[in-house]
C-alpha cells in the first residue's frame, strides 16, 4: 500500500493500492502540479523512486522542485520523461547527472512516452527498487496535439503498466479547458480522481472513485 495522505489528508489517500492511478483535475493554476510533486516527493522521502513526465517545464525545473522538496535527493531514484516540443537533447547535461532522463520530441508521441516510461521502471527494478509513483503534466497539453481517443488509449495502457509495476501513477489534466464528453471519456481510463478547486484564497481537493462515496474537501 502506498502512504499519500501526508499530501492530502484523507482517510482514502492513507492506504492507496499498488498500480492505482488517479486522474487530478482543476482548473489552470489551481495546484495540481504541485501536488503530484509533493506526492513525488513523498515516495523519495520513504525511499520509493519517481518518475515525472513533463509537456511543459525542463528537466531542470523537475529536478530543482523535487530537491527543494526532499532534504538530500537521491538522485538514482528520480527519473524524468522530457516529451516537450521545444526540448533538446543538451537539456540533459544540467540534469543531475544521476538521475534517468528520457527524451521524447513531442508531446503527440505517446509511444515513446510509454517506453520512457518503462525503460524508467525496468531501471529502477534492475537497481533493486520495486516501489515508485509516475506523475504526467499534463494531459491537456496532449489533447492539444492528438485526440481525445488516442490519450485515452494511451492512459488505459499506461495504466495497466503501473499495475503490473506496483507503481501508482497521477495525471494532470486542465479541467476547464475540456468540455464534459473529454472528461467522461478520460475518466474511464483512471481507478479515480483528484478533484482540486480554489477556496479563499487557497487550494483544496477531495477524492473520488477510490471508495462508495467521495471524501470531504481538504486544503493542501
Amino acid at each position: 500500500m502506498y502512504d499519500l495522505s501526508t499530501v492530502l489528508d484523507v482517510e482514502d489517500m492513507e492506504a492507496v493500492e499498488p498500480g492505482t492511478s488517479l486522474l487530478v483535475a482543476g482548473p489552470a493554476m489551481s495546484g495540481k502540479e504541485s501536488f503530484v510533486m509533493d506526492v513525488l516527493a513523498g515516495g523519495l522521502a520513504v525511499g520509493e523512486t519517481a518518475i515525472a513526465v513533463t509537456t511543459d517545464g525542463p528537466v531542470t525545473d523537475v529536478i530543482a522542485g523535487l530537491e527543494a522538496r526532499v532534504a538530500d535527493l537521491d538522485y538514482s531514484r528520480v527519473g524524468v520523461v522530457d516529451c516537450r516540443a521545444e526540448a533538446a537533447p543538451g537539456d540533459r547535461e544540467d540534469a543531475a547527472s544521476d538521475a534517468y532522463v528520457h527524451h521524447v520530441g513531442a508531446p503527440s508521441d505517446l509511444t515513446g512516452i510509454g517506453i520512457g516510461i518503462t525503460k524508467g521502471f525496468d531501471r529502477f527494478r534492475e537497481q533493486g527498487f520495486d516501489r515508485g509513483r509516475v506523475a504526467l503534466t499534463s494531459l491537456s497539453t496532449m489533447l492539444t496535439y492528438t485526440d481525445r481517443q488516442t490519450v485515452f488509449k494511451f492512459c488505459h495502457v499506461l495504466s495497466s503498466r503501473l499495475d503490473n509495476s506496483d507503481y501508482v501513477g497521477l495525471f494532470t489534466i486542465d479541467a476547464a479547458a475540456h468540455d464534459d464528453q473529454t472528461m467522461g471519456v478520460l475518466k474511464q481510463a483512471f481507478d479515480g480522481m483528484v478533484e482540486i478547486r480554489e477556496r479563499d484564497g487557497g487550494h483544496e481537493a477531495r477524492i473520488l472513485g477510490l471508495d462508495a462515496t467521495p471524501s470531504d474537501w481538504v486544503g493542501f
